[in-house]
């Protein structure tokens, strides 16, 4: 009869760990926002593939968009950071409708430069 393996207590892996404690204590707001910042992520890495693989002909174009986008990235980071609870003692003076008031004007500024850049 062969030798029983040493069995191991039942440990969790830690992105599994993570991905648990992120959907059980992560406000839905922050989700929202979470789940923005991941499709301007992945838009971005689209549009830089595209001009690396295929063409950047127009290039004021890409560097329009992909500059939106970087834009976009930065001004919703800074939104999450200001409306997340735990961040309360940072931002005590700045209410969750101010941060996105801030966010909205910011990108009304960007992509009126970004439309500017395109020609």
């Amino acid at each position: 009869m062969p030798p029983k393996a040493p069995t191991r207590p039942a440990t969790r892996s830690p992105i599994t760990s993570l991905l648990k404690a992120y959907s059980e204590q992560t406000p839905d707001r922050l989700k929202f926002i979470d789940a923005f910042l991941v499709f301007l992520m992945l838009s971005g890495v689209a549009q830089f593939l595209y001009c690396i693989l295929v063409t950047n002909y127009p290039f004021n174009a890409f560097l329009a968009g992909f500059s939106s986008n970087v834009g976009q990235f930065v001004l919703t980071a800074s939104l999450r950071s200001q409306v997340n609870p735990q961040n309360r003692t940072e931002f005590k003076d700045v209410s969750p409708e101010r941060a996105f008031a801030d966010f909205a004007l910011g990108s009304i500024v960007l992509h009126f430069f970004v439309f500017n850049f395109l020609g």
